[in-house]
């Protein structure tokens, strides 16, 4: 899997997309959408019984509906390849490029500050082997959780029957941190691979007053991601394996799922490994579940402050400094 982002920032902008490449012959896929907000693109094409099996992109972006937009310059490079769904002779092709968007318009000051066809296709240039950078990066640009700076985060674990990756772009109306405890929901669920958070205070009375400052009022978001596995799925398996995703979100994020968020999961299998037994398709279930969890919080420890919207890490570190009562704000 191949991940490239796009970003725009200053000059009234803060969004980004990021496009996520299987191999030319694409990847089986589903969806899962649970938010009551959801902004989505060919996510039909995902049922079970309609046609297509397999996706050549999938595209997460900023900009709300209007973000949508980036899976055209997606869906253009993938044709001008030569890659998508053939409908005739050498070229003649369809890209099947699903795609979902955040809420983040105006956060950088210019509503009109959004991605489109054009940055769609830089995220698509920009495509490397992942994981990649985290935070402020792609579509996680003008993210928010809670109020707090959001991003993009990822994770991954094995299991025998295969590897799951997961990339989440977070940007929810809930909050990623526990307001009785001050640490992150996702916390002990992460393990020795993972970025470790940063060490809180014994006495947190004050932490918890800074973290409560530093939240901005909630606003319309959304959580979306990808949940992927080198194994061998049918689409329905894939559905499945997306729909488990969101039992990690709900782990990492308080609340989930809510009227202003359009929470919206694809599960991908990449077929480079045999399909599974029983028995391993509820272990890829288990850790898809993980590392969604798991990215969640990737997300929120590598995001940083900017554009007034304060990281978690930021307003910890503040509090173990000694700092004004107010904290950093990023520029």
């Amino acid at each position: 899997m191949r991940i490239g982002h796009a970003q725009r920032l200053g000059d009234g902008a803060l969004t980004g997309t990021t496009v996520l490449l299987p191999g030319p012959d694409g990847a089986v896929a589903g969806v899962d959408v649970r938010g009551g907000g959801p902004g989505t693109r060919e996510t039909d094409a995902l049922d079970p019984r309609t046609l297509v099996d397999r996706v050549h992109a999938v595209v997460l972006s900023g900009g709300s509906a209007y973000g949508l937009a980036a899976a055209t310059g997606v869906m253009d490079a993938l044709g001008d390849a030569g890659i998508g769904f053939r409908v005739g002779g050498p070229g003649e092709v369809v890209p099947i490029v699903p795609a979902a968007v955040v809420f983040d318009l105006g956060r950088g000051g210019d509503f009109r500050a959004r991605p489109d066809a054009a940055l769609g296709a830089e995220a698509y240039a920009a495509a490397a082997d992942g994981p990649g950078p985290a935070g402020v990066v792609g579509a996680g640009t003008g993210a928010v959780v809670g109020g707090l700076k959001g991003g993009v985060g990822t994770a991954t674990a094995a299991t025998d029957a295969g590897r799951v990756t997961a990339l989440v772009v977070v940007n929810a109306a809930g909050s990623a941190v526990d307001p009785r405890t001050g640490e992150l929901w996702a916390a002990r669920h992460l393990t020795d691979d993972d970025r470790r958070p940063p060490e809180l205070p014994d006495d947190r009375a004050a932490l918890l007053g800074r973290l409560r400052s530093a939240a901005a009022p909630p606003t319309l978001n959304t959580t979306i991601g990808v949940v992927w596995t080198d194994a061998t799925l049918t689409v329905a398996q894939c559905s499945k394996l997306a729909a488990v995703g969101h039992d990690g979100l709900a782990r990492a994020v308080r609340p989930v799922h809510g009227m202003t968020d359009g929470d919206t999961l694809f599960g991908l299998a990449e077929c480079e490994r045999p399909a599974p037994d029983l028995a391993g398709l509820q272990a890829l279930l288990t850790v898809g579940a993980d590392v969604v969890t798991r990215a969640v919080a990737d997300a929120v420890l590598a995001a940083e402050s900017v554009a007034g919207f304060r990281s978690y890490r930021d307003v910890v570190d503040a509090e173990r400094s000694g700092a004004g009562p107010e904290g950093p704000v990023g520029g």
